[in-house]
């Protein structure tokens, strides 16, 4: 399944830390930024994740919420989270389920070498459900939630 935008966004249920379970369509009448990350507590991802809660009052006012998704577990979810007082929810995709029907799993180059891996992309759903925006490659991580926050405008 590819992501297009005008289009409805798949559905999903993913765990959080807590094992609590989300559903996109629990966030109907908002606008859910939903990221995919590789790996908590690294270089680049930290510094997104900072981004998003440095950010996140605006993203409130704009009536928006934040998901991220990465394929690691709980308990390295709520390390990061505690490490770094994320406000908001990260999701647990552990089989990567999600990522593959987001785009957001597949083929990556680094440095030459190729392997199979999560690509950092962000999803932009409006309040009925369809994809505003596809940043289907993030590049410059720190900068990047500034550029989800202005395309809610």
């Amino acid at each position: 399944m590819s992501i297009s935008e005008g289009k409805q966004a798949p559905d999903f249920c993913l765990p959080d830390a807590s094992g609590v379970e989300h559903r996109l369509s629990d966030f109907r009448g908002k606008y859910v930024v939903v990221y995919f990350y590789p790996k908590d507590d690294t270089p680049g991802c930290t510094k997104e994740a900072c981004g998003f809660r440095d950010l996140h009052g605006e993203f409130s006012d704009k009536n928006a919420v934040v998901l991220g998704i990465s394929p690691d577990g709980s308990a390295d979810h709520d390390a990061f989270i505690s490490k770094y007082g994320l406000p908001f929810t990260l999701l647990c995709d552990e089989d990567k389920s999600v990522m593959k029907a987001y785009g957001a799993w597949g083929e990556k180059n680094m440095y030459g070498k190729i392997s199979m891996g999560v690509i950092r992309s962000t999803v932009l759903v409006g309040p009925d459900g369809t994809v505003v925006k596809h940043w289907k490659k993030v590049a410059g991580a720190d900068k990047h939630p500034a550029k989800v926050l202005e395309a809610i405008g």
